[in-house]
């Protein structure tokens, strides 16, 4: 025993720690101690003994095994010798034990024992044992029941925290948190049982989602279905977490999960037709399809779902692609812009449900960064519930290979997330975790997570044999009956149900089953009814290609200019800025107000100033957007005293929306998606993703693929998301030159998205208004500068912003098009240095074309710029290697021009500023050469 007493040791430390805090405050520790040091004379004896805890220990189990009296009679503070009151430590130091590592015990694995994780809370590891059970001990009080013999206190520890739910919540270090969560889980673990109308509701949920599964399986044999059988308490789960939010005034529910159990939570929890699902299996196509359509275990939906207590509640899934957890961003995003615009920033208003594997939760990425944003300011959504349908394989592979974690949920530790580790196949404990966990998120807005344990009835999908690599595990399966079964044979057996009621349930369900076989009488959907937003994007059509012929009207009266130039350069009484940021702001001014000229910042800010006061939102984020990577923006100015910041934009006029400009977490992958799933929930926003620099992008390509690029097709979802990848050579690496806008124009088809590479402030203020001002949305790509926010040269005048529309083409006009022998097309920042070799050597016989919008190609605007110039040579200029940038894409879409350009490389550029110097230089020569 000895070789345990330091557990004792540390917990009697522990203890003394919060007896001296409660000495100074009684007020700073829980309840049940404040309970327990005032029935217990502790101060005294316990600063006597506490030190000595280990030969304590080794003279109280002495006691105890010689059976002397004192181990069974109760303990009297005031006449107690020392051992006692060490025992009485000891017992409040198990329970603190059991809270902390009880969940280790708990039987969560419904097939087999669980691995031995040590817990250590027998009661030899803290100098106890058989002897001292019937002594009566004041720690009882900890767990609420009063003085308690520690075998009724081990009777109840072991009910709580070692049944069918584990629950870890003690490294919680928020007091308050940690107490509320103490007191349901102890006081209501306790005592839970559901009502008989709950049970039959939790009995028939299970039937519909058994109906399911065994319908298609029987007609659809083969097929992928990614079935719910072995976690078929998910339904009844979701049930529990829908209805218990919308009691507690949850009005939306946005749901995020992949492909196991997505037809059955579409049928079973959002109402959608059989139907409708068959024709995902019959491979019909639907009516009014946009697009080329996605898998039938992809697809998203929306209802209005009506509660067992009558409340209704807009529930909605996302759709998604094959990489699982990539659509976790998107959902938080989409109920950050529901809490902004919808609910007036309520969080408790709506509540976003991500619902994972165990491989996935553990072994993917993004779930960190998401599970990083939850308590952000520019990220926050009031907490997600996140459940896991834990069946303890991916695909083929065990769990013991799939993370180095004991759980699969340790993610949630991160953030002080309660997890719920609950035993799939007992359904009234997965409820009463699903319940636990909305009144959780509901009183403290944060995070939450449900650890299902279940299994997975056959392979990956449904054509896999799982016994190839876990025969032992199905061999369990095989015998294991349904937890429908499982369930109801319960209640009749605890008299919940009666015989009858079960007959009648189990003839209704075989008639459900057999009514789907043979007439497929479910057609009937539950309706939606649509939101405001919802609403918006109606009134929204997709786009034509005759669209993309011009560019609306976006010029901005000078007056509005004027007003929106006031506040960007005026900053509130006593507000100290850096010594740079006094010459910025007298920098615009002057510009605004004197040359009548905007640079790059300038014409950025009062685009967006624009689109506040026609009061559409405007949201951008990523790593320093709020100076800028490269200290071109500063929307928001910092006091060098106090540090308090101002945002200027947000000082235009009474009632405008308020400028949202987040500085991210160094994520991309995470940031991209989030800002996407904002951007699919509110049409009238502009909502902007800058990459530090563009490659970063890299980091975020799953986004760009699945999301952007291809969900108009797949899903017929606009989305109107900007991403801004700083991009030009200048000699700063390979990593800091290139944002690969190849990958981008590769992904061009089908008008999906614009990609465009500006090189004017002007156009790029109407390229952002743009966005908004037309009658459909597509996600943009912008290749922005670096040097060009600097460059002199690259200024516009004032008048260009109060007139006109984007330019997809700018012609040339200093060469002479009756001189012109030789036209060079290029785009971005390499312009500026082909017009200084062209002025310089005054080369009016050489005109430079800049192709401002890539994709789609503006082939009329173009074709317009070039018949002033008759048969003169025509060449595509880029600082791009030759097989990275435009000419392959310019090529692949019929514009056929020799190229002048780097070599073909498999780095993006040097990193040596003297040959990026030297490569750039014969470029610009070999064009006007």
């Amino acid at each position: 025993m000895d070789q345990y007493s330091y557990i004792a040791n540390s917990d009697a430390a522990y203890v003394d720690q919060l007896y001296q805090s409660y000495k100074q405050d009684p007020q700073s520790v829980d309840q049940s101690w404040q309970q327990f040091f005032k029935g217990f004379e502790f101060s005294l004896t316990y600063g006597e003994t506490a030190g000595s805890t280990t030969n304590g220990a080794a003279k109280t189990n002495g006691a105890a095994t010689n059976g002397q009296a004192a181990a069974t009679k109760p303990v009297d503070a005031s006449h107690a010798d020392p051992s006692d009151r060490e025992k009485e430590v000891s017992v409040a130091s198990l329970i603190k034990a059991y809270r902390s590592r009880g969940h280790l015990l708990a039987k969560t694995n419904p097939l087999k024992a669980r691995k031995d994780r040590q817990p250590r809370v027998d009661l030899p590891d803290y100098a106890l044992s058989d002897a001292d059970l019937d002594t009566t001990f004041e720690s009882g009080k900890l767990l609420g029941i009063g003085p308690a013999t520690l075998r009724k206190i081990m009777e109840s520890l072991q009910k709580i925290y070692a049944g069918n739910i584990g629950f870890e919540y003690m490294y919680i270090r928020e007091l308050d948190v940690k107490n509320w969560l103490r007191n349901k889980i102890e006081k209501e673990a306790l005592v839970f049982s559901p009502s008989v109308s709950e049970k039959k509701r939790i009995l028939e949920k299970l039937n519909e989602a058994s109906v399911f599964e065994n319908f298609l399986a029987t007609k659809y044999l083969g097929q992928k279905r990614f079935s719910l059988e072995g976690g078929e308490a998910t339904i009844p789960a979701l049930d529990t977490i829908i209805s218990t939010a919308a009691d507690m005034g949850v009005e939306e529910v946005m749901i995020g999960m992949a492909h196991r159990g997505r037809l059955n939570v579409l049928a079973n929890i959002l109402g959608k037709s059989y139907e409708s699902i068959f024709d995902g299996f019959e491979g019909n196509v639907p009516q009014q399809v946009h697009g080329d359509g996605d898998v039938k275990y992809h697809l998203g939906y929306s209802s209005l779902t009506e509660t067992p207590n009558g409340k209704q509640i807009s529930v909605k899934l996302a759709p998604n692609p094959s990489h699982l957890e990539a659509v976790n961003p998107v959902v938080e995003g989409f109920v950050r812009a529901q809490a902004d615009e919808e609910y007036n920033g309520d969080f408790t208003k709506i509540m976003p449900i991500l619902i994972h594997g165990d491989a996935a939760v553990a072994g993917q990425g993004i779930v960190y960064e998401v599970t990083q944003m939850a308590k952000l300011a520019g990220y926050q959504t009031g907490g997600t519930v996140h459940f896991v349908i834990n069946n303890q394989v991916g695909f083929t592979t065990d769990f013991d290979d799939a993370r180095s974690s004991i759980y699969c949920s340790d993610i949630a530790k991160i953030i002080d997330a309660p997890i719920f580790h609950v035993n799939g196949d007992d359904p009234e404990a997965v409820t009463f975790c699903a319940k636990l966990a909305v009144e959780f998120r509901e009183k403290f807005n944060r995070d939450v997570f449900i650890d299902m344990v279940c299994y997975r009835r056959y392979g990956h999908n449904e054509s896999d044999e799982p016994k190839f690599t876990q025969p032992t595990m199905y061999s369990i399966i095989d015998k294991r009956a349904n937890l429908r079964e499982l369930y109801k044979n319960l209640l009749i057996e605890r008299g919940d149900v009666d015989a009858e009621l079960a007959q009648r349930m189990d003839t209704e369900f075989k008639k459900q089953l057999q009514d789907r076989l043979d007439r497929v009488k479910q057609k009937a959907e539950i309706p939606y009814k649509p939101l405001r937003l919802d609403l918006d994007w109606a009134e929204l059509r997709f786009a034509e290609p005759q669209d993309f012929e011009k560019s609306p009207e976006t010029g901005v009266p000078a007056e509005t200019l004027d007003q929106i130039g006031q506040a960007l350069v005026k900053i509130p009484e006593g507000f100290k800025p850096l010594k740079q940021i006094e010459k910025l702001l007298k920098d615009r001014q002057t510009m605004l107000t004197e040359t009548k000229t905007v640079n790059w910042g300038t014409a950025e800010l009062l685009a967006y100033g624009s689109l506040l006061l026609d009061g559409r939102p405007v949201r951008l984020s990523g790593q320093d957007v709020q100076r800028g990577t490269f200290s071109h923006r500063h929307a928001v100015l910092h006091d060098v005293e106090t540090n308090a910041t101002y945002s200027s934009l947000d000082f235009i006029k009474e009632g405008q929306p308020k400028f949202q400009a987040y500085n991210s977490l160094l994520s991309e992958y995470g940031v991209l998606g989030f800002e996407y799933g904002y951007a699919m929930a509110n049409p009238h926003a502009l909502v902007i993703w800058e990459a530090q620099f563009g490659d970063f992008s890299n980091g975020a390509q799953l986004i760009i693929d699945q999301f952007i690029a291809a969900a108009e097709s797949k899903w017929g979802i606009q989305n109107g998301v900007t991403l801004l990848l700083p991009h030009g050579y200048e000699g700063q690496g390979p990593e800091h030159s290139n944002a690969r806008p190849e990958r981008y124009l590769q992904l061009y088809a089908e008008h999906n998205m614009i990609v465009a590479n500006v090189s004017s402030p002007a156009n790029f203020f109407h390229l952002l208004r743009r966005q908004l001002a037309w009658s459909f949305r597509k996600p943009l790509v912008v290749m922005s500068p670096k040097s060009l926010l600097r460059h002199p040269k690259c200024i516009s005048p004032l008048e260009d912003l109060t007139k006109g529309s984007f330019q997809e083409v700018l012609g040339d006009t200093y060469a002479k098009p009756k001189k012109v022998k030789r036209v060079l097309l290029c785009t971005g920042k390499i312009y500026y240095d082909l017009l200084d070799k062209q002025q310089a050597d005054q080369r009016e016989d050489v005109a430079i074309i800049r192709l401002e919008q890539l994709a789609p190609l503006p082939k009329t605007q173009l074709d317009a710029v070039l018949a002033q110039y008759g048969k003169a040579e025509k060449f595509w200029v880029q600082e791009e290697p030759e097989n990275m940038g435009y000419w392959t894409y310019l090529l692949r879409i019929g514009l056929t021009l020799p190229i002048i350009s780097r070599h073909a490389a498999a780095s993006p550029a040097t990193g040596y500023a003297k040959v990026h110097t030297q490569e750039q230089a014969d470029i610009v020569r070999r064009a006007f050469d």
